[in-house]
């Protein structure tokens, strides 16, 4: 009589569970949604470059180098879209069997929750540092305001990215694995 009392109740936290698992799946289109965003900065980053060869001539140092570092920030934001999506993926949805693969990134192997977010830190730090550059050499044109609000928000970035380092490090070794 007990075994049919526990039977609908294990039936039902079994159905919970599988639903619960399940819901991962609810992010893949988010992830695709993030590889369409990625092709509009591909096609941003074709524009950009032929903007650039377009003005070889023409374009003066200050220009280039914007156009340049404009390109760099595309580049790094697409290699954060790749960490977000291939990451992200990886650790919350499912498996990529990439094992042996002669492609497969090396940070891969070792992906989890804590190490997506300190790489994701350590990248939006160096689109932040790109921003500030192109601020810098256009700072004649700029309000002082803005020169120190980009600089304190980029300083955010680097305190917070430490901090979660930092607390990654204190971490208990087979909590990270």
């Amino acid at each position: 009589m007990k075994s049919e009392t526990l039977a609908p109740i294990e039936t039902r936290g079994n159905f919970l569970s599988a639903l619960l698992f399940g819901s991962r799946w609810l992010q893949v289109p988010l992830y695709l949604g993030l590889i369409g965003a990625q092709l509009v900065y591909v096609v941003h980053f074709m524009i950009e470059l032929q903007h650039l060869v377009a003005g070889t001539f023409s374009l003066d140092a200050e220009a280039i180098m914007l156009i340049v570092l404009g390109l760099i920030d595309v580049v790094m934001i697409s290699n954060l879209l790749i960490m977000v999506i291939v990451g992200g993926y990886e650790t919350f949805v499912s498996r990529l069997n990439l094992e042996g693969h002669p492609d497969e990134p090396e940070w891969l192997s070792h992906v989890n929750a804590n190490v997506l977010k300190v790489k994701l830190a350590t990248a939006i730090i160096g689109i932040s540092s790109i921003h500030l550059l192109k601020t810098f050499i256009n700072a004649p044109n700029l309000a002082d305001k803005v020169l120190l609000w980009q600089t304190v928000i980029h300083m955010a970035f680097i305190v917070s990215a430490v901090a979660i380092a930092f607390i990654d490090k204190l971490m208990p070794q087979a909590a990270k694995h």
